[in-house]
């Protein structure tokens, strides 16, 4: 899996991005890179990563919400944080929403490479569909799921109540229908005359 893996990379320093670039490009990897979470989000999105690196301090979002959002989004793409701005609190957090690692900056090429592969084989794309599975087609499926218990819910009783009501009526209607037929084929009782 190591390579032709898709790597996504946030980092508001351009250099950084360059340096991932730069090492997996080289060793077969698919990399992009994108300088704020909101632009990760909507890579990730529309399309499948297998592994996703994210600084911390970045305008706007920041690599923590990033990376909780993508682990909602996916949760078995590994996220790895990478930073300069290490603290235990952070870490702590990290590990709360799950990340694979968490990196403290300036990162050397064999580092990045050394990361990257083994955190992929540490964690194997499932073997499902090609396409990404998103946040909102994974809600949307829910919402629909639980309409439609709910929907059922609410209508069991009067289902319930038109089959008590029909009931009667449709054994009427079969004892009809049986006496007529009887009544077609001829077996009505006979007596003896006198």
């Amino acid at each position: 899996m190591a390579e032709h893996a898709k790597v996504l990379v946030v980092d508001d320093e351009a250099i950084v991005g360059q340096s991932f670039d730069r090492v997996l490009t080289g060793k077969g990897y698919e990399v992009n890179t994108v300088p704020s979470g909101e632009e990760a989000l909507r890579k990730m999105g529309t399309n499948g990563y297998d592994l996703v690196f994210t600084d911390i301090k970045m305008p706007g979002m920041d690599g923590l919400e990033v990376a909780r959002r993508i682990k909602e989004m996916n949760p078995w793409v590994p996220v790895v944080v990478v930073t300069g701005y290490g603290t235990e609190a952070n870490e702590a957090r990290a590990e709360e929403i799950g990340v694979s690692g968490f990196l403290h900056k300036p990162l050397s090429p064999e580092v990045i490479e050394s990361i990257t592969r083994q955190t992929l084989e540490a964690h194997p794309a499932p073997e499902t569909s090609a396409e990404p599975v998103t946040a909102t087609a994974a809600v949307v499926e829910e919402k629909e799921n639980v309409a439609r218990n709910i929907a059922l819910f609410f209508a069991a009783p009067f289902i319930g109540l038109a089959y008590i009501v029909a009931f009667p009526f449709v054994g009427a209607y079969a004892l009809v229908r049986w006496g007529l037929k009887a009544m077609a084929a001829g077996d009505r009782p006979t007596g003896k005359q006198g």
